[in-house]
């Protein structure tokens, strides 16, 4: 299955009608939906059967399913789910479709369930118009009750619902952040009401922090997202119980009003992997466990250092130390955190023992500059095709649509403009920046979010995609972190062929004539070997405002082999606003203005033009 719908599994579809189980099959074949239709269908292929009445069967799929996709009445949808409607927090993303396949529409749980989301990316395989009626959609902001997901924060207290009303009517709305990305603020969009630091009255206010703020006797509405920043180091006698650990975290964290939602996870020294106390609360929180060695922690200054700890277990400290270590490890090297502290230790060795519980243990806690997201991260590789969004294939639109960030040239960024979706990353390199593109997108993968590098034509040919796995080989990628899928498109030498009619119908072949990472001399070795043994030729990158000589060139060693009037294709811009069209010979062809944008396709001995159509035949004649 692919990756695209991973986040909505498991995933639920349901028809009752022959016409409707149709129109969702495909669709579930690409989603890894299960299709539930009523046992009057049975004949259909690919289905489950549900028995008795629609109405019990929704209120069974409503527990066991993160969201459910109807092909039905809106009317009768919303009856059926009516009486199981709890909380945005917990329901199930509600989604249906018209039996036309003209409309998807986000019903219920549209933020926090991803019902907007879901409709957007389904809408991409059906090729039909998403509804969405939020009003942070409207204004282009991501919802502020899923502002912090794709970067793992963890949603704390607060009147949300006044809040978001709040952004939905315009006003002032202040954002105090003290910890975590700040990436989402680069990509606001203009005219949007968020005022950063220092406000004036606003009406609202969003905090950002590890801390736990009190709402209490505040003149204004407040919600809090807590980005997991803070490691936990922890010493402890063996055997020590888990209540006596997890009580002195808890009480650490309330001593110094920080909340325990914004643990990152917990670290210690390598002798104590195995400690069933420290174990048990890593499992049972999804808290990750980091372990040092005696060595390491040694070399590592803490404000206070045991001479008993150092005789007992190699090093002067195990909570403070290892604590530190943690929030060393992977640190960022961008500028994604300017407001952010400096990693530190903010809370020195706590000693906790207790008359009822077996054990001692030591508490310390040091902030990190980059938050833990707790994901794993991905890398799309998007082929965009020649420029025109329906040229794209509805798994490459959905992976647009999806991603967390999308990292691309300026130009293929704004062609696919319309795919893109409130709170995206949007990161446009210059064209001679590949690789600064391709290390940045392993860079926010391997932090954990969903990036689509985007190509023109196929990201695999003459695109991003190869040059992405380079960097990845480089780094000692293990072939499964971040994953890696690819998704083509249709490359420029099939489009342009498209425009002029059938020229690769035989055997062909594609060489640039750029040689900023191809020598030229191996460049005019292919040039010869294709022109001698007869292949359709397609030259990329024919010729750019500094580099003109060697369309001359390529031309100089095709007449050695072919007829002056050997069918030429000149295509700029396939498919796109300013496309230019001019069919030619080998001997005219750079009478015509060519340039980066522009493919050339040199025909074989057996090519001809009829009625303005560029023919190969499929055989020598």
């Amino acid at each position: 299955m692919s990756l695209l719908f991973q986040d909505f599994q498991p995933l639920a579809a349901i028809a009752t009608t022959p016409k409707a189980a149709q129109r969702l099959q495909p669709l579930c074949q690409n989603t890894g939906a299960k299709l539930w239709v009523p046992e009057s269908l049975s004949s259909l292929e690919h289905i489950h059967l549900y028995k008795g009445s629609l109405k019990d069967h929704v209120a069974f799929l409503w527990q066991q399913n993160r969201a459910l996709v109807f092909c039905l009445a809106t009317g009768a949808v919303v009856r059926l789910i009516a009486p199981l409607l709890a909380d945005k927090s917990s329901d199930p993303a509600v989604i249906v479709i018209d039996q036309a396949g003209k409309f998807v529409i986000s019903l219920a749980s549209g933020h926090q369930g991803g019902a907007d989301q879901l409709a957007q990316l389904i809408a991409h395989q059906l090729g039909a118009t998403p509804i969405l009626t939020g009003a942070a959609t409207d204004l282009g902001l991501p919802g502020i009750d899923v502002l912090g997901i794709p970067f793992g924060w963890q949603r704390g207290v607060g009147d949300w619902t006044s809040v978001s009303a709040a952004i939905a009517g315009g006003d002032r709305v202040q954002v105090i952040q003290e910890a975590g990305s700040t990436l989402w603020q680069s990509h606001l969009p203009q005219g949007h009401t968020f005022e950063f630091g220092e406000s004036h009255s606003p009406k609202a206010r969003i905090w950002i922090s590890p801390k736990a703020h009190s709402a209490q006797a505040l003149s204004v509405s407040q919600v809090q997202w807590h980005p997991r920043v803070l490691w936990v180091g922890i010493g402890c006698e063996r055997g020590t119980s888990r209540q006596l650990i997890e009580t002195a975290i808890e009480q650490t964290c309330q001593r110094y009003q920080l909340a325990k939602i914004a643990i990152a996870g917990i670290a210690t020294i390598d002798i104590k992997a195995d400690e069933v106390g420290i174990l048990e609360i890593c499992h049972d929180y999804a808290l990750p466990l980091r372990t040092f060695s005696a060595e390491m922690l040694r070399s590592v200054s803490v404000p206070t250092p045991s001479e008993i700890v150092a005789a007992e277990v190699g090093t002067p400290s195990v909570a403070e130390a290892a604590a530190l270590c943690a929030i060393r490890d992977g640190q960022p090297s961008n500028s994604d955190y300017p407001s952010s502290p400096r990693p530190s230790l903010l809370v020195a060795k706590q000693i906790f023992k207790s008359a009822q519980q077996l054990g001692a243990v030591t508490v310390a806690i040091a902030q990190a500059e980059q938050e833990y997201t707790g994901r794993t991260g991905q890398l799309w590789l998007v082929g965009t095709g020649p420029g025109k969004l329906e040229q794209m294939t509805p798994a490459a639109q959905t992976a647009v649509a999806q991603a967390d960030a999308i990292i691309g040239y300026s130009l293929y960024i704004d062609l696919i403009a319309p795919l893109r979706r409130p709170g995206q990353i949007i990161e446009a390199l210059p064209i001679t920046q590949e690789k600064q593109r391709a290390q940045r997108a392993i860079e926010l993968a391997q932090w954990g979010l969903t990036v689509a590098v985007v190509s023109s034509g196929d990201c695999g040919i003459y695109g991003m995609a190869g040059l992405v796995l380079e960097e990845l080989r480089n780094c000692g990628w293990d072939g499964k972190t971040p994953r890696v899928q690819l998704f083509p498109g249709i490359t420029a030498l099939q489009a342009a062929a498209s425009r002029v009619g059938t020229p690769l119908m035989h055997d062909f072949c594609a060489i640039s004539l750029s040689d900023l990472l191809t020598p030229w001399e191996v460049i005019e070795k292919r040039l010869e070997a294709a022109a001698q043994a007869d292949f359709v030729t397609a030259l990329y990158n024919p010729k750019s405002r500094t580099r003109t000589e060697q369309i001359a060139i390529a031309q100089t060693i095709f007449l050695k082999y072919r007829h002056p009037d050997t069918p030429v294709a000149i295509v700029r811009s396939a498919y796109r606003e300013d496309e230019q069209l001019t069919l030619t010979t080998l001997e005219k062809f750079l009478d015509i203005a060519i340039d980066m944008l522009t493919t050339v396709l040199i025909g074989n001995q057996s090519t001809a033009i009829h009625a303005d159509w560029m023919i190969t035949p499929r055989g020598y004649r």
